[in-house]
């Protein structure tokens, strides 16, 4: 099976969205209700907000594809940290945050993560950024330990809000 990364285009608000829609949960701790993640999917995950991002001249995302077929995707956003625990916690500047890593739940451990982070990566360097950050929910195992086999090493933590409940989650960051 071929996996190929590509960039996003404006057309692709549905598809993103969608791709979305089948993934947030997966990254959700344990409780995380229904409505919440219903809730966070209708607003940040939305058709309407993927349109934003896409237009967003501080943004990259990309898809990737099996054969064709969408299996995840990623967005980066360039610019000073806008979470001020983020920031005091990022070591480097000028750096990318990768914001969202999902991949379809049928392609976990088939290469498709770490084509995408790859794809990031190179995408955050081609912008001239001295390195990358992220924020994960500390109880998402599974995250943490392929951001950790990375090269992200955690530098703090911040809170992230899902449906009214704040969420732990780790600041992670890779120096390039």
């Amino acid at each position: 099976m071929a996996t190929t990364v590509r960039p996003a285009a404006r057309s692709d608000a549905p598809l993103l969205h969608r791709i979305a829609a089948a993934t947030f949960a997966l990254a959700c701790p344990p409780g995380t209700t229904r409505e919440a993640i219903a809730d966070f999917i209708g607003t940040t995950l939305s058709e309407a907000s993927f349109a934003e991002y896409l237009t967003d001249p501080a943004r990259v995302l990309l898809i990737s594809e099996v054969d064709g077929d969408p299996a995840g995707y990623t967005m980066l956003v360039f610019g000073e940290p806008s979470d001020d625990d983020a920031a005091a916690a990022v070591s480097v500047r000028p750096a990318a945050e990768l914001s969202k890593v999902y991949v379809l739940e049928g392609h976990h451990g088939a290469g498709v993560g770490a084509a995408l982070m790859a794809a990031s990566l190179a995408a955050a360097r081609g912008r001239g950024v001295a390195g990358m950050w992220l924020g994960v929910n500390q109880l998402n195992a599974r995250a943490n330990r392929f951001y950790e086999k990375n090269g992200f090493t955690i530098v703090g933590e911040k809170k992230f809000l899902v449906g009214g409940k704040t969420e732990d989650d780790f600041v992670r960051e890779l120096v390039f």
